[in-house]
């Protein structure tokens, strides 16, 4: 038991910890007309709160949607375990197996050569170059070894403190290469996630690996190597066993063991006086808990329902805005990236230099890091006009 004060009011109401106490004041708090912070409590009357109805129904069931299809669930159902559970071995398509030429499901499989070709035109703009530095603080996904990781980060003003902070990246950190697969189909690229088929995401996940020095049964992943289900089961991760000690062992107690072991290291623990029991010396009873700010004066107001909203000058939505901001401002909006950004005359400036026909030229075909249509699936009408909106919001 201990005391909740008001200190402006000095009142204090009695609370409980145990759930039994938290309904009885709940129950005594909501007959009062303020409550012990002075924020208002009003009464529900003829099933009303205030001026709104409250549903006071015995709903016993809903009846909201319908039942998914079973390819609707196959299309969202896109995880991936750490022992391949949910891996695809095919090529899909909202939920259904993609035949090829001859008839037969195709296989879902992505050379190291072709994932470089597609991270080149989908995510070095964010990540860099082979994956070595996030740009505009987008992730850095190559670099760093297992060993980095136990590099403690050091006040700067220690004696000596440690120059190297722990590098976490694809290679160095995670535990499992089929995080990597799920994380870029479900949620990769930035700009339009979900987009990249089957075959696209193995053969990303393939080059990712394979700058990160990652092997396959001992051997390199070169260009020509094409990873697929089967592959991808075998790969195993070098800080797979950074996170948990081996407890699927062949002797069932030496699993017990290990995790004893790990339990009982002080060093994971940190440092300091751990409690768990009677932690609290004094008498409990006279313990306070104080509320410094009292709501009494703004929030006990009269009822009222008025919901008008301050006056916009101009509410309208200017062509191509929509599609810039679903599509292009990842990009555009941040300096870093090194895309002319929306608002920068200087920059655009230069860009309409070239005229306008080139500016559509570049955006439609890509240009430098840039994709075709900055990698969407937008119509050449939609990419002028989204391109009509940054030029005229940059003058």
């Amino acid at each position: 038991m201990f005391k909740l004060e008001n200190i402006k009011k000095l009142k204090s109401t009695l609370l409980s910890v145990g759930l039994s106490g938290l309904l009885a004041s709940s129950a005594m708090a909501a007959s009062k007309e303020v409550s012990v912070d002075g924020a208002v409590k009003y009464p529900i009357k003829d099933g009303k709160y205030s001026s709104y109805h409250v549903n006071t129904q015995d709903i016993k069931s809903y009846n909201i949607g319908r039942t998914p299809t079973e390819n609707e669930i196959k299309a969202w159902d896109i995880d991936v375990k750490p022992d391949g559970t949910g891996l695809p071995e095919f090529e899909m398509n909202r939920g259904q197996v993609v035949l090829g030429d001859d008839g037969k499901p195709k296989k879902a499989e992505g050379s190291v050569e072709w994932g470089g070709e597609l991270y080149d035109a989908q995510c070095v703009m964010c990540h860099g170059d082979f994956g070595a530095g996030g740009k505009g603080g987008y992730p850095r996904l190559a670099g760093g070894s297992v060993n980095s990781l136990k590099h403690q980060r050091l006040n700067p003003a220690d004696e000596h403190p440690n120059p190297e902070s722990p590098l976490r990246t694809v290679g160095s950190y995670w535990p499992y290469a089929s995080t990597l697969y799920w994380y870029i189909q479900d949620s990769m690229p930035y700009p339009h996630s979900k987009s990249l088929s089957n075959s696209e995401t193995y053969a990303i996940t393939a080059y990712i690996l394979s700058v990160n020095g990652i092997t396959y049964e001992g051997e390199e992943m070169d260009d020509d190597f094409v990873l697929d289900k089967e592959k991808m089961m075998k790969i195993k991760m070098p800080n797979a066993d950074g996170f948990y000690p081996e407890v699927d062992t062949k002797d069932p107690r030496q699993g017990v063991k290990n995790m004893t072991a790990l339990l009982s290291d002080p060093k994971i623990y940190g440092t300091g006086t751990k409690c768990m029991k009677d932690c609290i010396k004094e008498d409990t009873d006279k313990l306070l808990m104080k509320i410094e700010y009292d709501l009494t004066d703004s929030a006990n107001q009269p009822i009222s329902v008025v919901r008008d909203l301050p006056k916009v000058v101009d509410t309208s939505v200017k062509p191509g805005q929509l599609t810039y901001e679903t599509n292009c401002s990842a990009c555009h909006g941040n300096p870093a990236i090194g895309a002319p950004v929306l608002g920068d005359k200087d920059a655009w400036s230069k860009v309409i230099a070239q005229g306008i026909d080139k500016v559509y030229h570049n955006g439609i075909n890509g240009i430098n890091t840039m994709p075709p249509r900055g990698g969407t699936d937008l119509t050449d009408d939609q990419m002028k006009e989204v391109i009509d909106y940054m030029i005229n919001s940059s003058k």
